[in-house]
């Protein structure tokens, strides 16, 4: 083999080593930055995570929201002020006399007035029964919301490593095209070669630079990408691994379990819930309601006569509607249709989740044999360019040959690259497309939110502003 061959073995094997960086099953870098890493970031800094766990706290409170139909309701009045009194009055018993009375008062009155319901056609259970289903249902929003977001973090951080190895073996190419150059324009110079092989290797150049800046641009883009979405910058990436061990090991499973514990079926299933006891309480604003109300007055210098009164009283209340001009049926049927929108909400999530599993299976099966096809495809590509190479160097082959050859074994290269890509995202597709992806599967060392805490440090409270974390 010629110098100028060897060299150009000496950069096809750095070339390589690039493209092998991203081998999804390469031993992971001491300083690097690991996708588990990444996941870790996403889950605690991802924003759009962190407002959906504050969503769930919202709706948190809407139990003890509904628990307060059960617990009286107590209002304190008062009034205080000034009044002049000036009042004539005529008595006729022994002749005609008239009376008057004037002065100033400053009448006061205090009261306190408690209500207790104890019949209201069962809204307040129904309502918190409502409330409890909404806090599920939220609360598998939010596992959906993580799913979408450590695989959105999986795919940042894939097409990161993927558009870094494509830059690096754009740059290498280059580096090789200038190589093949310089060596063409020495054996234009001897009379080897014609001025066309010259040109062809300049122009193959300026498009291998043309390449290279695009290959920058994207690579910029999918930093941008990683920083929204892991919320750090990235440092120096490790190989990721695909995840295939955590998901069923068949099709028919898959579609199983998704269907059964997928976080979209399960809040769909708790929208039934919901909407079913909307029903309900629709249909208890038509029962009587039952109240007991205590009341407690004291007045001072209520008149000129009377300094002081003291009032107190208990007072059941029965109110039986009969008619309030028809809204109250036109709620009950409104609540009875969205009770069937929700239900063929849930077969429609059933169905959509069928489809995925089956699209994600059909995906990861594509990537593994692809995997092997790029593989032998840079195997033979490797093979060509140098048979090219040496067939060119006894005048068999033209420069233009060359050129072709070695384009060829880079886009195999890059497509290899973009293959491993693909492996590692499609197991973790098929993982979320079951319902598994989550840190406490992953194993991800970092603390699991747990949306049960604050449910039940507000549950049962019956006063107060601040929230459990201070606020």
């Amino acid at each position: 083999m010629t110098g100028w061959g060897r060299k150009y073995w000496v950069r096809g094997l750095a070339v390589g080593t690039i493209a092998c960086a991203a081998w999804p099953f390469a031993p992971l870098s001491v300083h690097a930055d690991s996708l588990e890493g990444a996941l870790v970031q996403a889950y605690q800094n991802n924003p759009t995570l962190n407002a959906q766990r504050a969503s769930v706290r919202a709706t948190d409170e809407g139990v003890p929201q509904a628990l307060s139909g059960y617990r009286p309701k107590v209002t304190a009045n008062g009034s205080i002020g000034q009044q002049y009194w000036d009042t004539t009055t005529r008595s006729s018993t022994f002749g005609a006399t008239y009376t008057q009375l004037s002065g100033n008062l400053s009448p006061s009155n205090f009261g306190i007035t408690a209500t207790q319901t104890l019949y209201n056609g069962f809204q307040t259970s129904n309502r918190t029964r409502q409330a409890e289903s909404q806090v599920q249902s939220a609360r598998e929003t939010l596992r959906l919301g993580e799913q979408t977001i450590l695989l959105n973090a999986v795919t940042a951080y894939m097409n990161l490593l993927r558009d870094g190895a494509i830059l690096d073996l754009q740059r290498r190419n280059v580096e090789v095209l200038q190589e093949q150059l310089r060596q063409t324009r020495d054996r234009f110079n001897v009379g080897e070669v014609t001025r066309t092989d010259v040109a062809q290797s300049e122009s193959r150049l300026a498009s291998g630079r043309s390449q290279v800046l695009s290959a920058e641009a994207i690579y910029k883009a999918s930093v941008a990408t990683y920083r929204q979405v892991i919320g750090v910058e990235p440092g120096k990436l490790a190989p990721g691994s695909p995840v295939d061990r955590y998901s069923p090991q068949d099709l028919t499973q898959s579609v199983g379990v998704a269907t059964a514990t997928h976080p979209a079926v399960s809040t769909a299933q708790y929208n039934v819930d919901a909407a079913l006891l909307q029903v309900k309480v629709a249909e208890g604003a038509l029962y009587p309601t039952l109240s007991l109300q205590g009341n407690v007055q004291q007045s001072y210098e209520s008149s000129l006569l009377q300094l002081r009164t003291f009032n107190a009283s208990v007072l059941g209340q029965l109110s039986v509607p009969i008619y309030q001009g028809g809204a109250e049926y036109s709620l009950i049927r409104q609540a009875k249709e969205t009770l069937g929108q929700r239900r063929l909400d849930l077969d429609t999530a059933r169905d959509q989740v069928r489809q995925t599993v089956v699209q994600s299976w059909g995906q990861l099966e594509a990537a593994k044999a692809n995997i092997d096809a790029t593989q032998a495809q840079v195997q033979a590509s490797e093979i060509a360019l140098n048979g090219v190479r040496e067939e060119a160097r006894v005048g068999q082959r033209t420069t233009l040959d060359v050129l072709n050859a070695q384009q060829e074994l880079v886009n195999a290269r890059v497509a290899l690259v973009s293959a491993q890509r693909d492996r590692v995202v499609a197991s973790y597709t098929l993982l979320a497309s079951v319902g598994r992806l989550s840190p406490q599967t992953l194993g991800l060392r970092v603390p699991v939110y747990d949306s049960n805490v604050h449910y039940q440090q507000i549950r049962d409270t019956w006063a107060g502003v601040r929230t459990p974390d201070g606020r």
